[in-house]
């Protein structure tokens, strides 16, 4: 039986969302990892496919839906997409700062987060592995060199919509990744916030010993850092805790678990 007290409403952290529209992978993802007392309200902006004039078209209502996510006094604007925010190494700070002038609260993107991510992992080598049809997939990885990054490595799977997307299960993720990281790598970024991946974190880390982001992973651990708010995340990766995990002579080899 519910009790009046069942219910969390945020009352620590009320944080608003700007999703793609075509996402259905991302609020699930996020809920499960975000502690009580922290809510997610979600605005979507149109996106259906993944060219550079849908990724761009993205950005035309962006502070309307930043407007209407001030009306509901979120604490902190994300806009989450990470094909659009890495799509250049400027184009983050222009989004930060149409959102924050539109609607006067502070904010952050996904290629921030992923960024402040491998940072603190000290990762400087990075595998990368994406949904993304080719374009998208060079531009990320033009955009992680330009912030300092080197990409050893990875693979793209050149799929188009988030509705394609959203059909991968965490276990073929799983074992695409397994296949796919460069076991050279200091971290390995599965990006998209339209797929999966989040249940695959701590498996793949296992059995490569490579430390594992993703991208929905990365903002929630950024929500919480960047408000001070350090509850215990398990079971989606080393990120949420010490930033280690096992390496060296207790290492799997990948796909030891295939």
């Amino acid at each position: 039986m519910s009790t009046l007290s069942d219910i969390d409403y945020g009352s620590r952290l009320r944080a608003g969302l700007l999703i793609p529209s075509g996402n259905s992978v991302a609020e699930p993802e996020i809920r499960a990892m975000l502690p009580r007392q922290v809510s997610m309200l979600v605005t979507r902006l149109a996106l259906r496919g993944s060219s550079k004039p849908e990724l761009m078209r993205m950005l035309d209502r962006l502070e309307a839906a930043s407007e209407l996510l001030a009306d509901a006094e979120v604490d902190v604007i994300v806009f989450h997409c990470t094909a659009v925010s890495t799509f250049a190494p400027e184009l983050a700070g222009g989004i930060r700062e149409r959102i924050q002038s539109a609607s006067g609260i502070r904010c952050f993107t996904t290629a921030d987060a992923i960024l402040a991510g491998l940072t603190r992992l000290n990762a400087r080598r990075v595998s990368l592995l994406t949904p993304y049809i080719d374009e998208v997939h060079a531009r990320e990885i033009a955009f992680l060199e330009a912030s300092g990054f080197q990409v050893a490595g990875g693979a793209n799977l050149g799929i188009n919509t988030n509705s394609e997307m959203a059909g991968l299960s965490p276990e073929a993720i799983l074992d695409w990744a397994k296949g796919a990281i460069d076991p050279r790598a200091d971290a390995c970024l599965i990006s998209c916030t339209a797929i999966k991946s989040a249940p695959a974190i701590a498996e793949l880390e296992r059995v490569s010993g490579v430390p594992v982001l993703t991208s929905n992973q990365s903002m929630v651990w950024h929500l919480m850092r960047s408000n001070g708010i350090d509850s215990d995340v398990a079971d989606y990766g080393c990120l949420f805790s010490t930033g280690r995990v096992v390496r060296g002579a207790e290492r799997k080899p990948i796909g030891a678990n295939r």
